[in-house]
């Protein structure tokens, strides 16, 4: 809510912008009909949007990069290397991918399913986990993506139990060395 009221106020600035303030001109130049329009016109919504496009990049930067949590009630954080133990000694391990797609075609973990966090719900949890005491693991791109975290979170929430979390996602998976596909 505080991003929203920060973009109200900063489009309340720009409007009170005068774009000949933004543009320096020297001496007082004759300006073609078209020139005069140009400035007047089209270079304000264009400065305009160009800045509330840096400030949606700025802002998505900063949800992407919240760190996850050390730990998360109700789920039991695992390294690379239990990953894959969990994967040898549970053969009915549902793996969660709660990356968004742009990400997983960046590549993912042999046996996951895409379930973004966006898009993660009682309803979606119930379609990939079949029991809510079915063990079932969570990851996503590393320990400065929060996406995993949400996921389990909801998960937790929705009454599932025997969940992991592999807090060092997708990055630890690439750092081990560990293969992976890509679509």
């Amino acid at each position: 809510m505080t991003n929203l009221k920060l973009m109200g106020q900063q489009w309340q600035f720009f409007q009170t912008m005068n774009i000949n303030s933004l543009i320096p001109c020297i001496g007082k130049p004759q300006h073609s009909q078209q020139e005069s329009h140009m400035r007047n016109k089209v270079l304000p919504k264009l400065s305009l949007s160009l800045c509330f496009l840096l400030a949606g990049g700025m802002f998505m930067a900063s949800v992407n990069a919240t760190p996850s949590p050390e730990s998360i009630e109700g789920s039991i954080k695992v390294t690379a290397e239990e990953f894959i133990d969990l994967v040898d000694q549970i053969p009915n391990l549902t793996i969660i991918d709660s990356r968004i797609p742009g990400d997983r075609k960046q590549g993912y973990i042999e046996g996951s399913s895409s379930l973004p966090d966006v898009d993660t719900t009682c309803e979606t949890l119930a379609k990939l986990i079949p029991k809510k005491d079915s063990p079932s693991l969570f990851y996503c791109n590393g320990v400065k993506c929060g996406r995993s975290a949400k996921a389990v979170k909801i998960a937790v929430d929705c009454g599932y139990s025997n969940i992991y979390w592999f807090r060092g996602g997708f990055e630890e998976w690439l750092e081990k060395g560990y293969p992976y596909l890509q679509e």
